[in-house]
């Protein structure tokens, strides 16, 4: 009964202009992830109550020619059954599923995906998070098969569809000489489900209403 996220919260989605404006007028076509290195797997991304984040991210693939212009929408989501790595009943959950994962990976000859850093990152942050992207998406697909043997056998399933996932990031180096504290530090939010995004909007800036 504490597992469901049901309240509404704001994420921030860092993109080119064209989708900004495309998920604002046609917020029901929406493309989801599914690289082999993301972080909570596939769906589509937003920094939680991270405007900031969300635009350096773009800003930073708009100067790697990746995109075009950066641009960032915001969006009302309610993450629902959520896969939360902050949640220990979760992250026992996914290690559970990584040492079932291994276990057919050696039983087939195949070697582990692994998490690789990238040669530009100076603080070695494994960018390209191939393992996690595998663990989470085998998650999902082994709930799904077993739901689906539950329904065909006995008509229900204990098992629920996780509609979105969450996790906190530690990256980019400390903030401040000899710090605890990461510079790009984040809260990720992964959304399966698409009915969990209750509208886009565009972020506007705060405005001093008693000059």
């Amino acid at each position: 009964m504490y597992y469901n996220r049901s309240n509404l919260i704001v994420g921030f989605h860092g993109c080119d202009k064209e989708i900004q404006n495309s998920l604002l007028v046609r917020p029901q076509i929406i493309h989801k992830s599914e690289k082999p290195y993301d972080w909570l797997g596939h769906g589509i991304y937003f920094w939680e109550n991270n405007y900031d984040r969300a635009l350096q991210w773009a800003k930073d693939k708009e100067k790697r020619g990746e995109i075009k212009s950066a641009a960032v929408i915001g969006a009302v989501l309610s993450l629902d059954y959520c896969l939360d790595l902050i949640d220990s009943k979760f992250i026992n959950l996914v290690s559970e599923y990584y040492n079932l994962m291994e276990e057919s990976y050696k039983i087939l000859g195949m070697t582990m995906p692994e998490n690789r850093d990238i040669k530009t990152d100076l603080f070695k942050d494994k960018i390209l998070r191939e393992l996690d992207c595998a663990v989470i998406e085998y998650t999902h697909q082994k709930i799904k098969e077993q739901i689906e043997v539950d329904i065909s056998t006995k008509g229900f399933s204990n098992f629920i569809h996780f509609d979105s996932a969450r996790g906190v990031f530690t990256e980019g180096g400390p903030a401040f000489p000899g710090a605890g504290i990461q510079s790009k530090s984040h809260i990720q939010l992964c959304i399966r489900n698409m009915n969990c995004i209750k509208g886009f909007f565009l972020p506007r800036k705060e405005i001093d209403f008693n000059p």
